[in-house]
């Protein structure tokens, strides 16, 4: 009898469970389905209206389902650029990127591709940002530059590829800033190799900086590195020919006294030219 009992609770129990799990299936399609039957040019109006109220997440779903039920509709390649714009404005960079650099895949020569370079460029600016970089209080050259990398490789890619658009001299001007900042960043790390001895890895990181970042003002400081890294190889005629160079166009380096180079980290004599 009391096995009765307990295999009839447990059907019960199990019919319960299929019920439940039934249930929150039916509501997940009924949340799926939100915009089921909604015309285009209605999901598009009822988009704009909330850009235009500063409602992002209200937009963000509305774009969202017109770019998956109308892929090809009137308003698809706006609605794409739009995407791109309300992702950004509530500070979801991953998205942002995302969103952008399917746009650019997908509509390569669109007279609006650039804006979307832009934004791709803009949302890893904004991704390598620190909440105490404007005060000085940290020096965030010292950090993780990935997304900054990132950066700047977008913007000079629009620079490059679309030097009329009106978001080029913007991108010319950031560009100026993260050159000096991943230059400053391949110095500090080629300053720990000078403290660890690793001198020719120094000395590649020297040249990285003057080859690749060429008008940033620590290139000068990148010839520096390149002559106390030589010293440490014990290669001074190398190092006295890069002496000269930094003597030419950096006279009052920190590490110069007249025509006198004095290593901070080799164990070397000081050199002169």
């Amino acid at each position: 009898m009391r096995v009765s009992t307990i295999a009839t609770r447990l059907v019960a129990l199990l019919l319960a469970t299929a019920l439940a799990t039934g249930c929150a299936g039916r509501s997940g399609t009924n949340d799926q389905d939100e915009f089921a039957g909604v015309a285009e040019q209605e999901l598009y109006e009822e988009a704009r209206e909330a850009l235009d109220r500063g409602r992002h997440t209200t937009a963000i779903s509305r774009l969202e389902a017109l770019d998956t039920r109308y892929p090809f509709g009137r308003h698809a390649e706006q609605a794409q650029l739009e995407l791109i714009y309300a992702y950004y404005e509530t500070n979801d960079w991953e998205a942002t990127r995302a969103a952008a650099s399917r746009f650019i895949r997908l509509h390569p020569t669109h007279p609006q591709a650039d804006y979307a370079l832009y934004m791709r460029g803009l949302s890893s600016w904004q991704a390598g940002r620190f909440s105490l970089e404007r005060l000085r209080l940290i020096d965030i050259s010292k950090r993780d530059l990935g997304a900054s990398r990132d950066a700047y490789t977008d913007f000079r890619e629009l620079v490059s590829r679309y030097p009329d658009s009106a978001y080029a001299p913007d991108a010319e001007q950031r560009i100026v800033y993260l050159r000096n900042l991943l230059a400053r960043h391949e110095l500090h790390v080629a300053d720990f190799y000078l403290r660890k001895g690793a001198y020719l890895a120094a000395v590649e990181r020297g040249r990285w900086v003057v080859e690749n970042y060429p008008e940033a003002e620590a290139t000068r400081d990148a010839l520096a590195v390149m002559v106390e890294g030589y010293l440490g190889l014990d290669m001074r005629d190398r190092a006295r020919e890069v002496l000269q160079v930094l003597i030419e166009n950096d006279p009052d380096n920190e590490r110069l006294h007249g025509r006198t180079f004095r290593p901070q980290h080799v164990s070397a004599d000081s050199l002169s030219v």
